[in-house]
């Protein structure tokens, strides 16, 4: 049985970052990145000159690092392959409908106001908004949704997934990809390291960003699903690529690797709020932390694989775009905010109703 009326045009966007696709796109993609004013909060007129500045003394150790992986970014490769495995679950779940599932990156090509024209091209009845972003963030989801209310003005009833924190599919592919470390680390104590990409605190508690509980969440549904299993596990959370002098949630990845080092325990470390391989886990979780890891005795260091095209997490994401279907607006797929905060779309919706 179809989950959604029959006959239905459906266009499904998948929301992510960007990554640029060889050497000369590196500089533009961190112009974009900077020039975002969910990344850097201050007016045009002093963002735009200060990401230039930014991109240009940035671009050439970030083209060192994307020379690691071939010269670009595997985002796109590994997100079209998410998308294809979505679309087919799809087309088989909802088999009297036209499914096509498109891709709107944040920060490089295809760029949101390219995606928006080619989805008005495909003309839908309906259109269901999916961040590649598990758990809500002013700087991710928030400003995919904006660059997409501002450049798509084709038919179709829009309707969003904000976030997806403790989806059952999402949860066991990561519990899994994490099992498989810890037994490869069988007989040698170990920490499980549950790194996110941090942001800066302000953002948390002046903003009320609702992403450091949302991570919260995550890693308590994930301990709880490998514990299930195994028994209870040592494990932390912590945030990377901090950067600048502002202050980051914390602790950092880092200082929990030292941590876990001091405390005389190797470290498995898994991405917790990305679902594909690009730079931050490639290169920073496997070589630059890698490197500190070693340094500092943090013996064994493992890092769990990005969930990718595991068809546990292209499941959950077939659940929450059909899901989609049945509400009007921005809805969390599953639980979503146990908080009100400020900057929680869902929360701003119901205001507004």
């Amino acid at each position: 049985m179809s989950d959604a009326n029959p006959g239905r045009r459906i266009a499904v966007v998948l929301f992510n970052l960007g990554g640029p696709d060889d050497q000369a796109s590196v500089k533009p993609f961190l112009f974009n990145l900077f020039n975002d004013p969910a990344i850097i909060g201050l007016p045009g007129i002093f963002r735009t000159p200060l990401a230039k500045l930014i991109s240009s003394r940035r671009e050439t150790s970030a083209q060192a690092n994307y020379a690691l992986m071939g010269g670009g970014s595997p985002l796109l490769p590994e997100t079209r392959r998410q998308a294809e495995a979505l679309q087919a679950l799809l087309g088989a779940r909802l088999g009297g409908d036209e499914v096509k599932v498109f891709i709107a990156m944040r920060y490089w090509h295809p760029l949101t106001e390219e995606t928006a024209a080619e989805v008005a091209a495909f003309g839908p009845d309906e259109v269901v908004l999916l961040p590649l972003y598990p758990q809500f963030s002013t700087t991710t989801t928030e400003s995919s949704l904006k660059a997409w209310s501002v450049s798509y003005a084709g038919p179709g009833v829009s309707r969003a997934v904000c976030c997806y924190p403790a989806a059952t599919g999402w949860v066991e592919a990561q519990a899994q990809a994490i099992g498989e470390k810890l037994d490869e680390a069988v007989g040698q104590p170990v920490r499980v390291l549950f790194s996110a990409h941090g942001i800066p605190e302000k953002l948390v508690t002046g903003k009320g960003d609702p992403y450091q509980e949302q991570i919260e969440t995550t890693v308590a549904a994930v301990v709880a699903a490998i514990e299930a299993q195994r028994g209870p596990i040592d494990h932390a959370i912590c945030y990377q690529s901090r950067v600048g002098p502002m202050k980051w949630l914390g602790p950092s990845t880092p200082e929990a690797i030292e941590t876990a080092a001091k405390d005389g325990v190797g470290v498995v470390v898994t991405p917790i709020a990305f679902v594909s391989e690009h730079i931050e886990t490639l290169v920073e979780l496997d070589i630059e932390y890698g490197e500190l890891a070693h340094e500092k005795g943090a013996s064994p260091y493992l890092r769990a694989t990005a969930v990718g095209i595991e068809p546990l997490f292209i499941d959950a994401l077939a659940d929450a775009a059909v899901g989609a279907l049945s509400h009007v607006g921005v809805a969390p797929f599953g639980q979503g905010c146990k908080a009100d905060w400020k900057a929680c779309p869902h929360r701003k919706g119901r205001q507004a109703a």
